[in-house]
């Protein structure tokens, strides 16, 4: 068994743990589809009695006929309502499935380490939730729906029709293994066909994901022509693969269909024999054509529902690998909480680098006291963010060990250690939703009071109350309809309302006016008395005022010391502050 095949197996075993879960929508779906089958296949039979009570011109039993009627009527109705109870199971049963595995797969998202995010388009990742799990329910409602009614139809009808005509029913069975052998042959072919076609769709969906996220971007530097090529190309490897995909699927019918016009007419030459020599009647020769019709159908809807299976398996199996990627490490059984935390942060030996061939933070120590203020500086790519990303535990250490108050903030737990952080960062975030729902985000038992001091601390309250709702006013995601700097601030007061025991700023104020600044500088000191405080600035003005400045260079500290003391060293740091300030 090749590895595709393995592989296609295994993601069938998977939707099949799902689907235990609701075996008994599944139960009554089969019991349904008997039913449906049952009074589907009795139907004909009452067809070839009525047939064989109209003798000739003058001699017909109406009353019998009329008996038959109402009896065709009453199985008719019946069959409706199993068909209905059949389609209900099976939709409650597909979309509970999918469900449960977009719950599955959007929680695995929140608890994958960040490295898995930062490595993969977003775009992509959206794509596995949304198309491809639509894909996979279209294609398991369409098993669900056909593939019971069909199986049970051939058996049924095989047996319906052993009792009537053995002779006749041989030729059938004889003819009938082609359907399989050509449902096979295409079945083989579209998986791999399907997988390529739903992997092209989410490279395309992140690339335009891409491209709207940047838009400003794009038309700032005329990328317009280059970023439509790229699309072209991504389009038109979609296009092959579909196209490739689709053809091959959509010879499935019309090939089972011709061997199913095989059985139907060597049916009809057969009975027609055997009815001239008086070895069937005629009702009984048009019950066995009916029959040969119903039985050779589910070959054309089972060949349908295969191809749809494996494009449905084909995104199953890209879910899985998503829902089965390796979560950020567990916390230990008995993590500490942080509480009263007094500010105090020490890196011992800490050693840390995303790729293993690129090291870039070896040997890092550093060891803060509680409220000072630690200002971190030096040229991009220098690991700035990155020291931050470890004392938030985004990213776990290599090397060495983290301590707040005393604890490895490996054996602290996530949500304590972040909440005792309050981080302003130059990238904004804010959600779709009210002013006041962004602001309360990290406290929302805050009151109205407390929230409107947040904001006239952060200077963010007169640009708010001139909002057409003021603290009401919805915004769009990501604050789409406010200024870089509006939104800037908002982050700012959220923090402000929280005035957690330590904070981080990094280049909070990038995105502001200098008058402004000077504000939030000073709301920032008031804020930053005794909480220990992390400031990442490429502007050196905003750090002078700090106890520590860290100067940094390919991942280590080249020096260390206050504004003064660092001029005076006239190093790397004078010469940075001196190329900002020079006249």
């Amino acid at each position: 068994m090749g590895p595709k095949k393995v592989k296609q197996k295994d993601t069938l075993k998977k939707v099949l743990r799902y689907i235990r879960k609701y075996w008994i929508y599944l139960a009554i779906s089969i019991l349904a589809a008997a039913v449906t089958v049952a009074f589907t296949l009795y139907l004909p039979i009452l067809t070839g009695n009525a047939i064989d009570l109209i003798l000739e011109k003058g001699k017909v039993d109406f009353a019998g006929i009329l008996a038959i009627l109402k009896e065709m009527a009453v199985i008719i109705m019946l069959t409706a309502f199993a068909q209905w109870l059949m389609n209900v199971c099976n939709n409650k049963l597909t979309y509970r499935i999918v469900q449960d595995v977009r719950n599955e797969a959007f929680h695995k998202i929140e608890v994958l380490p960040l490295k898995y995010i930062d490595g993969h388009s977003y775009g992509e990742i959206v794509s596995r939730v949304i198309a491809d799990v639509d894909q996979f329910a279209d294609g398991l409602l369409m098993g669900f729906t056909q593939f019971f009614t069909g199986v049970i139809t051939i058996i049924g009808t095989l047996g319906f029709m052993l009792s009537i005509n053995v002779g006749i029913t041989g030729v059938v069975v004889l003819i009938t293994p082609l359907s399989f052998l050509v449902a096979s042959f295409i079945a083989k072919k579209t998986f791999t066909m399907f997988k390529l076609q739903s992997e092209t769709r989410g490279e395309q969906t992140a690339f335009i994901d891409e491209m709207i996220g940047n838009q400003k971007i794009v038309q700032a530097f005329s990328y317009e022509d280059e970023a439509m090529e790229k699309f072209d190309e991504i389009n038109g490897r979609l296009q092959k693969a579909s196209l490739k995909a689709i053809f091959f699927s959509s010879t499935t019918n019309p090939s089972t269909r011709f061997v199913n016009n095989l059985v139907y007419a060597g049916v009809a030459i057969t009975g027609a024999i055997l009815s001239i020599r008086g070895g069937i009647s005629v009702g009984q020769l048009s019950c066995f054509l009916s029959y040969a019709n119903q039985y050779t159908k589910p070959f054309n809807e089972i060949s349908g529902v295969v191809t749809e299976l494996q494009n449905a398996l084909a995104c199953a199996a890209r879910i899985f690998e998503l829902i089965e990627e390796k979560s950020q490490p567990a916390e230990p059984e008995n993590a500490v909480v942080l509480k009263e935390v007094d500010g105090t942060v020490a890196l011992e030996e800490v050693s840390f680098s995303y790729v293993p061939e690129k090291k870039l933070i070896q040997h890092f120590n550093l060891s803060v006291k509680p409220g000072q203020r630690v200002a971190i500086v030096g040229p991009t790519g220098c690991g700035k963010t990155t020291v931050i990303n470890l004392l938030m535990r985004f990213y776990d250490v290599e090397e060495g060990t983290i301590r707040v108050s005393g604890h490895d903030i490996r054996e602290v737990t996530r949500k304590s250690l972040r909440g005792n952080y309050g981080m302003v960062l130059q990238e904004t975030w804010l959600k779709a939703g009210t002013i006041r729902e962004n602001i309360v985000m990290g406290k929302p038992e805050a009151t109205e009071e407390a929230v409107i001091a947040a904001a006239k601390a952060s200077h963010a309250h007169s640009f708010i109350k001139r909002l057409p709702n003021g603290y009401d006013t919805v915004i769009a995601e990501d604050g789409g309809n406010l200024s870089q700097g509006q939104k800037q601030l908002l982050c700012i007061t959220r923090v402000m309302l929280c005035l957690p025991p330590m904070l981080i700023l990094d280049e909070a104020t990038s995105s502001i006016d200098t008058r402004t600044e000077i504000k939030i500088q000073q709301a920032f000191a008031t804020m930053m008395k005794g909480r220990t405080s992390f400031i990442v600035a490429h502007r050196l003005s905003t750090i002078r005022e700090a106890d520590v400045i860290l100067v940094m260079k390919d991942g280590n500290i080249i020096e260390q010391g206050n504004h003064e003391a660092l001029l005076a060293l006239n190093g790397f740091y004078a010469n940075l502050y001196q190329s900002q300030f020079a006249r």
